[in-house]
């Protein structure tokens, strides 16, 4: 049923264009081509595509004067496959490792960007990412179920709970939102900033909507302070020494180092082994108590999970069925992702 929820929530959450408002061709030199879009003279404009781990091609494209990589996801433009979570999962994992293995960018001189729908493959990675630089989401979602509904629990049917992985990203963020969104709620971005862990100050920008804030004055120049404010920052403040299943960079001899222990270890551990002598010459005295009670737990605890299986059997059938009829009042959301680089190495 899970599978069937998820696959409904795709069709109202993704609207990707067809036909594709551009198109790819392949060059004299071997090099990939944009077609359908006008070229500006002089631009240094790269298009990649990169392959995910779910068997797609996503299209990124990378303009190296500004150290800026966006890309479509899967399904959107002329990346192959079909939008679902989990492909924009393994799409932003991509477009991470094509910066990691093509650009030798490091994440620590990362910042995800992530808008809307956006917002929540970039705090999936971000929360696998320990030394990424920093975080903006712009006009972000708490989840999809709560765009449409204003839910106080995260349900097992929900998508991009952006509510319950926020609270584990370690690097700065920014949250930028409209005071008047009438698609995303400007509550789901003042949520999410009470859940940051590392916050910056917010942007609610007055009168706003979903898809107009890059018109605000307000909004350039409240980015571009968070960039120099990043920028002077040293990137060892941020992230931990933590590995991550993703390609990161390097880790440095020191960070196998160790301090030698104290003496006052052994003491500690002389203590430490009385302690638990006595505890366990108390423990007998319990033993027979709890053998006894052992069968009357052990019934007790079927007994309960059957109340529980049941329980969770009505309910499981009557969540999907809620979902759904909210799911179809949904509205068309804006998806976009990109990386922003802090170094000059493009």
């Amino acid at each position: 049923m899970g599978g069937v929820t998820s696959n409904m929530a795709a069709k109202f959450a993704f609207f990707p264009p067809s036909p594709p408002s551009y198109g790819l061709a392949e060059a004299a030199n071997g090099e990939v081509e944009m077609t359908g879009v006008v070229k500006r003279e002089g631009a240094d404009v790269e298009i990649r595509r990169v392959p995910t781990d779910r068997g797609t091609e996503i299209v990124a494209i990378a303009h190296l004067r500004v150290n800026l990589l966006g890309y479509d996801y899967s399904g959107y433009g002329c990346s192959s496959g079909k939008p679902s979570e989990q492909n924009t999962y393994a799409d932003i994992e991509a477009a991470y490792r094509c910066l990691v293995e093509s650009y030798r960018t490091q994440a620590e001189d990362i910042i995800l960007y992530g808008q809307s729908v956006g917002s929540g493959p970039t705090l999936e990675l971000a929360i696998r990412l320990p030394r990424l630089r920093a975080v903006v989401l712009h006009s972000p979602i708490l989840s999809g179920l709560r765009v449409m509904y204003p839910v106080k629990r995260t349900y097992w049917f929900d998508i991009y709970k952006n509510i319950d992985k926020i609270p584990l990203v370690s690097c700065p963020v920014l949250v930028i939102h409209g005071t008047a969104d009438n698609v995303v709620d400007c509550s789901h971005g003042k949520q999410l900033w009470e859940l940051c862990k590392e916050k910056y100050e917010p942007l609610w920008i007055k009168g706003g909507n979903h898809c107009n804030l890059e018109l605000y004055h307000e909004y350039i120049s409240h980015l571009k302070k968070f960039f120099l404010s990043i920028e002077k920052t040293p990137a060892a403040k941020f992230g931990s020494a933590e590995n991550s299943d993703l390609p990161d960079a390097p880790r440095t001899s020191s960070d196998c180092l160790e301090f030698p222990r104290s003496s006052t270890d052994e003491a500690d551990k002389s203590r430490t082994s009385i302690d638990h002598v006595e505890k366990s010459r108390k423990s007998r005295d319990h033993n027979e108590k709890r053998r006894r009670s052992i069968d009357k737990k052990s019934k007790a605890r079927k007994s309960i999970d059957r109340l529980d299986k049941a329980r969770n059997s009505t309910d499981q059938s009557e969540k999907p069925r809620k979902s759904i009829d909210r799911l179809m009042r949904s509205v068309n959301l804006c998806n976009i992702d990109c990386f922003k680089h802090t170094s000059s190495k493009a």
